[in-house]
């Protein structure tokens, strides 16, 4: 491991959702350490900051605020990445719905002024799921030699629309956010633990910046 990456603090924020452990075995991969932490002071101490998430925004929000990380979310001002539910976190609020529930505002982060709709797919099978390739990025730091064209791996039935907080886009029935920026705040909707060379390539320019 080199001497960066050896005194370099990484964070990935325990969210309780179900893929913390594939972060850390994809940071770990790039010859880089991290710990998955609830502890505010770990956090707020941390270089980097991972936030990962699976499943809903009810319950996931839910168990964000059980453990007292809103505000510490909110007020991190090192580089924070999430990932999948953990970018959609990051928006304003989410209106998703459960199986035998109607559709309600889930109020989230608000770490980007967008909000997070169900995915119109115009007949394609939802969730979307499986790769897919990007239809626009931006030049970021966290992007750097990803191209317009590059597959990335989704799976999700929200999504933020195509925004002024829109780093890179992707289309599934229509166009929509795969990944979102503001300030120090980054997001994928796509899973870069999941996507082989171009995922680990997010992940190491995000750990290098």
């Amino acid at each position: 491991m080199n001497l960066s990456a050896t005194n370099q603090k990484n964070v990935i924020i325990d969210t309780g959702c179900a893929n913390l452990s594939s972060v850390l075995f994809a940071i770990k991969r790039l010859d880089y350490d991290a710990v998955i932490s609830d502890d505010i002071d770990i956090i707020k101490s941390a270089d980097k900051v991972f936030l990962p998430g699976v499943g809903n925004a009810k319950h996931a929000m839910k168990n964000i605020a059980d453990k007292g990380l809103i505000e510490t979310t909110q007020n991190l001002t090192q580089p924070v990445l999430g990932f999948c539910l953990g970018m959609q976190l990051m928006c304003r609020d989410s209106l998703e719905s459960s199986v035998g529930e109607t559709s309600e505002v889930i109020d989230c982060l608000n770490l980007v002024p967008t909000s997070v709709k169900p995915l119109e797919a115009n007949g394609n099978r939802l969730p979307h799921m499986g790769w897919n390739t990007l239809t626009s990025v931006i030049e970021h730091p966290v992007f750097n030699g990803v191209n317009v064209g590059d597959y990335f791996y989704f799976v999700h039935s929200f999504a933020a629309p195509v925004s002024d907080y829109t780093a890179a886009a992707c289309e599934y029935g229509s166009a929509f956010s795969a990944a979102i920026v503001k300030d120090n705040f980054i997001g994928c909707q796509f899973h870069p633990e999941r996507s082989g060379a171009n995922g680990s390539k997010i992940i190491k320019n995000f750990l290098e910046m």
